[in-house]
């Protein structure tokens, strides 16, 4: 008798270490949908760094229309506004697509990107034909004025 209470105690000490949880709290990812992308995100990470200094992409989806307003200053010394249309896809093995194109004739983005772990304030980008470029976004307020020089860059209806 005594080695079955012996047993039964050791056997619910190991289960209260076992039951431990850690510090880390899973939480799951939101469906990406135009609804859950609607505001602004301004790129945190590229490629493990974080932009250089004074480089900067946001870019706002309005879910309506599915369009976006993104001001860049990668490929130029002063703020770029580029606009268009994105549209999302599912792939069975990849997940959810983000692809879009600009406007005025000015052709598709350059890459599909597979989006990851959207949350309500980040989100993985990874290129579809090329998983090393790989960029973070955070969500954040909206765009400075200082960089769409005070101009109204957000839509009424998101």
């Amino acid at each position: 008798m005594k080695k079955i209470l012996r047993f039964t105690l050791l056997s619910l000490i190991a289960a209260a270490f076992c039951a431990c949880d850690n510090d880390k709290a899973y939480v799951a990812p939101m469906e990406v949908s135009p609804n859950n992308l609607a505001g602004t995100w301004q790129l945190a990470q590229w490629n493990g760094a974080p932009p250089a200094e004074g480089n900067y992409v946001y870019i706002e989806f309005i879910r309506k229309d599915q369009k976006y307003v993104m001001y860049q200053n990668y490929d130029s010394f002063s703020p770029r506004k580029l606009t268009g249309r994105f549209a999302l896809t599912t792939d069975e093995e990849l997940g959810a697509i983000i692809y879009g194109n600009y406007d005025y004739g000015a052709g598709d983005w350059q890459h599909r990107y597979i989006v990851t772990d959207l949350s309500s304030t980040s989100m993985v980008w990874t290129a579809k034909d090329d998983l090393s470029d790989v960029s973070l976004y955070v969500r954040c307020d909206g765009i400075p004025e200082s960089i769409t020089g005070g101009s109204d860059n957000s839509e009424t209806e998101k």
